[in-house]
């Protein structure tokens, strides 16, 4: 879809003004984005900065010439339940200095971003939320969380007996050269597989690679391994580093593992098994994993996979056009339930009736017939991928219940076997 948003329009809030920054201006973003975010801007990250830089979506506050807010969006794909995908708006890298906060500089960079994605046709707009508070006045929902592991080895005595594995198969290092092909191929094959993982742009890889580094980073190379099948065709991937200690004369070691793909349950167990061998560590760390990863009740002792302190919510969501989202996803079971959405900034607002029919695909179209049940743009984002109950919302006072019984019955719709969840920071 064309869009006609003026890049150079510049939008004033108290005094301040909201505009995007030029590609002769990225340095100066780079530093101010540094400085919103409390750390030192010890070096120029003007490289990677460029490559980011898209016309009207490195957006600044300025103060007169000084840049005392940052907001960055990016498009990419974000994989619904039933494997599709829908355009998706990903916001990050948002700052406002502390010396210009409440003034308004936060709603006008989000809006002018929101109003360029619903023009450009995005179905949806995520990011990762630093403070839980901030953005549910936009809109967004917290749609996905984490499920990472702390794993003590000396208590878990390994993986049980009796799991499948993979005939022929075998596990092999690689360079960072080869990681960056066979990572990026094997992430695309199982992205479809994962609903609420978004895409890897080449940058994402050369970071990870360490082939663009941005300063301050302290990039350290990670051992890479990756599972091939009798075939040798690669089915998983784990990156992973060592912190080697010792308790006098024993290891006492950390082995943390940065990401874990798998295709299948036997390609997971080869990996895991790999892992938990290394030699001289005593603990493994996963701090990113599936909600539903069933790496716990892999272990002879789940008890042993206790979970990770940075376990939170992670992808936030708001729903930018009704329906195209929920007619991307598929349906448990057929049904229909009709929703009032109340949205601030009307990207969703409206009366809405979810039809799903028989074979599990579903339309969202407007209707005047009786609400079942009143929510808010947030709450609608917060429960597109599944990630959170419709009975959970209404416990809480969150979403309300207009018909007897419609919230079970919406979440019988929307409901997936699989829990949303990217691995992938952004």
């Amino acid at each position: 879809m064309g869009t006609s948003i003026d890049h150079s329009a510049v939008d004033t809030v108290n005094g301040l003004q909201v505009r995007a920054v030029s590609l002769d201006e990225v340095e100066a973003w780079d530093k101010a984005l540094a400085f919103g975010f409390l750390r030192p801007h010890r070096e120029r990250a003007t490289e990677v900065r460029r490559r980011q830089w898209e016309p009207g979506r490195m957006l600044a506050g300025f103060d007169g010439g000084s840049q005392i807010a940052t907001f960055r969006s990016f498009d990419t794909e974000l994989t619904v339940p039933g494997g599709a995908v829908v355009p998706a708006d990903a916001i990050t890298n948002v700052t406002v200095s502390a010396t210009h906060r409440r003034r308004g500089l936060l709603s006008a960079m989000m809006r002018r971003d929101l109003a360029a994605a619903a023009e450009r046709g995005m179905a949806v707009a995520v990011l990762m939320a630093a403070e839980y508070n901030i953005y549910g006045r936009f809109g967004f929902g917290a749609a996905t969380w984490g499920g990472g592991r702390n794993i003590d080895l000396r208590r878990t005595r390994g993986l049980r007996d009796g799991l499948p594995g993979v005939p022929g198969g075998r596990i092999d290092f690689v360079d960072m050269a080869e990681l960056r092909e066979l990572g990026a191929d094997l992430y695309e094959r199982w992205r479809r597989t994962q609903p609420g993982a978004i895409g890897r742009d080449e940058l994402w890889w050369q970071r990870t690679v360490g082939e663009v580094r941005v300063p301050g980073s302290d990039f350290k190379e990670p051992f890479a391994a990756v599972h091939r099948d009798a075939d040798g065709t690669v089915t998983g991937l784990v990156l992973y580093r060592i912190d080697p200690k010792w308790d006098g004369a024993y290891p006492d070691g950390t082995l943390s593992v940065d990401e874990f793909i798998a295709l299948d349950l036997p390609t997971a167990v080869e990996l895991w098994r790999f892992v938990m061998s290394v030699d001289w560590t005593a603990r493994v760390t996963v701090s990113r994993l599936g909600p539903d990863d069933p790496l716990p009740l892999l272990l002879q002792e789940p008890r042993a996979a206790t979970p990770h302190e940075d376990n939170a919510d992670e992808v936030w969501l708001r729903v930018l056009d009704v329906e195209a989202a929920f007619g991307a996803r598929t349906y448990n079971t057929s049904g229909r339930v009709v929703l009032e959405v109340d949205d601030k900034l009307g990207y969703a607002s409206g009366r809405w009736a979810l039809e799903v029919a028989g074979d599990g695909t579903g339309r969202c179209t407007r209707t005047t017939d009786d609400a079942d049940l009143a929510l808010g743009a947030s709450e609608l984002g917060a429960v597109y991928l599944g990630g959170q109950t419709v009975s959970g919302l209404a416990a809480a006072a969150l979403v309300t219940e207009l018909r007897p019984g419609a919230a079970a019955a919406a979440d019988v719709l929307l409901r997936t076997p699989l829990r949303a969840w990217t691995p992938t920071e952004f």
